[in-house]
């Protein structure tokens, strides 16, 4: 969940919200507001997954400066519903959906579990855990114009693609995690540097299970440049770590 400045809460849900979707609904973005006699909960809009909408957002939203919301589905979009990035503007008697990109299930990757976050520039960028040229997921960017592009495809396993944000550095590096693949199967923590020829692919740490496995959630780094996640199995319990990595 995020804040606004004054304070009201922004999500989404993975369900709810209507009949579609085998009766379960296809999820919403909701927004929580405070006052004196407590929280106030508003559904700013319900996915339908017809006509090319999306449906069941897996990650929450982010504000852009202008104050509209982005986020993504797993499902919906058109044409093989394979999720969907999407934005919402303030309207004259409420909020505006409009789907800005649909994932075709090929080399652009399909299942974006994760969220999306903006570099300077007003780009966004994400993450798919399954497809791409490699089957393995992908990291994507979007430029202000609703135009993608797959910057990286991972080679693991299906499904075993990022599910958390991506995390970005002063200097334009992209950081995050993989639920699986690395040497030891049990994910791994990456970074991907750009450059005039494109984005550098480096593998910062392979899981091995005793320090946790099958990494789940968002990444997020430190003024020292270390960064924080957690991990949801492996540890001294096998019931996940939170873990850090330092430079």
């Amino acid at each position: 969940m995020i804040f606004d400045a004054s304070g009201n809460i922004y999500g989404t849900t993975a369900n709810g919200g209507g009949s579609g979707c085998d009766g379960l609904g296809c999820g919403t973005v909701y927004e929580l507001s405070h006052n004196s006699s407590g929280w106030t909960e508003s559904v700013l809009y319900s996915f339908t997954d017809v006509n090319g909408d999306g449906a069941n957002p897996n990650a929450g939203v982010t504000f852009d400066a202008a104050g509209n919301l982005y986020g993504t589905t797993k499902g919906g979009g058109t044409p093989a519903s394979d999720g969907a990035v999407f934005r919402m503007a303030r309207g004259g008697s409420g909020w505006i959906e409009t789907m800005l990109y649909a994932f075709g299930g090929g080399n652009d990757g399909y299942s974006p579990l994760s969220g999306l976050i903006f570099d300077r520039l007003g780009n966004l960028y994400g993450a798919t855990t399954s497809g791409g040229a490699n089957g393995g997921g992908t990291i994507f960017s979007l430029n202000t114009s609703g135009v993608e592009t797959t910057i990286y495809s991972f080679t693991g396993p299906v499904s075993g693609g990022p599910y958390g944000n991506l995390t970005m550095d002063a200097a334009g590096n992209l950081y995050g995690i993989t639920y699986d693949d690395g040497a030891f199967g049990n994910g791994l923590i990456f970074k991907l540097t750009p450059s005039p020829n494109g984005w550098i692919y480096t593998d910062l740490h392979d899981f091995t299970g005793a320090d946790g496995r099958c990494p789940y959630g968002n990444v997020v780094i430190d003024a020292q440049g270390n960064l924080y996640g957690t991990a949801e199995g492996g540890g001294q319990y096998d019931h996940g770590v939170i873990w850090e990595l330092t430079p």
